[in-house]
């Protein structure tokens, strides 16, 4: 099968009517980071959370400050907004596409590390790159996760999605593929994002399976230039048609 690593979202969508679940990697090898974020969350030290949160408004954190053990849980695919998810446009899909996404993306967050599309997670924020107390969230999560997720994907194709941030969370030992996208010759990284958003959302839509599935299916907008293999990596190029 066809796994997808993909990157999180600045933006939340706010409630959730969700069922709390096992997480991948299980609840229990997050909790000291969990208990570290809600500890600082509510302890009404205001230049704390901002810093945390990556706000300068005190009023801008206020939807963010609930007991994450007691809040409203979504699914992990539907909690995030922001370009790539705005291209997905999950509302827009069918159940089966639905169901595939929440089977087969990893999405790397900033508080819960590497979760599956549909795990259940409440509304929070942490602004990328910023340490959880004395916790530095992509060494807590290499360290303690990289030998579960190799034993995850050890069956799996990889597709890997994500920004390149995200790579501190884990570096995938196995061949897998990544894809860049080129507008005129130029690499580009704000609609990066989106053409990540829409492949996803593609890949979702046919219920891609494998990697040559996915080399034969035709994408709107984009041509494929190159194909690079680099030792495990083998980096897809496109040409941005629009």
């Amino acid at each position: 099968m066809l796994k997808i690593l993909f990157s999180p979202s600045e933006g939340k969508n706010n409630g959730g009517s969700e069922k709390k679940k096992e997480l991948l990697g299980s609840n229990e090898a997050r909790q000291s980071i969990l208990n570290e974020y809600n500890k600082i969350v509510l302890n009404s030290n205001e230049e704390q959370i901002k810093k945390l949160f990556g706000f300068k408004k005190f009023d801008d954190c206020k939807i963010y400050i609930n007991d994450i053990f007691n809040s409203s849980l979504m699914s992990a695919i539907q909690r995030y907004k922001g370009i790539a998810y705005d291209y997905l446009d999950y509302n827009s899909l069918d159940a089966s596409s639905h169901k595939y996404l929440k089977l087969n993306t990893i999405i790397f967050s900033n508080l819960y590390g590497p979760i599956l599309g549909g795990d259940t997670i409440a509304n929070y924020k942490v602004k990328q790159g910023n340490d959880i107390g004395d916790i530095i969230p992509d060494k807590f999560y290499k360290d303690r996760f990289s030998y579960q997720l190799d034993l995850f994907l050890s069956k799996d194709e990889i597709l890997d999605l994500r920004a390149g941030y995200y790579d501190k969370f884990y570096k995938v030992t196995k061949p897998y593929t990544t894809l860049k996208f080129l507008k005129n010759g130029k690499a580009v990284s704000h609609w990066a994002k989106a053409y990540r958003g829409l492949v996803l959302r593609e890949l979702a839509k046919h219920e891609i399976k494998s990697i040559e599935e996915f080399m034969s299916l035709e994408i709107e907008g984009l041509n494929i230039k190159e194909i690079k293999v680099i030792k495990n990596k083998t980096e897809i190029i496109y040409d941005i048609m629009q």
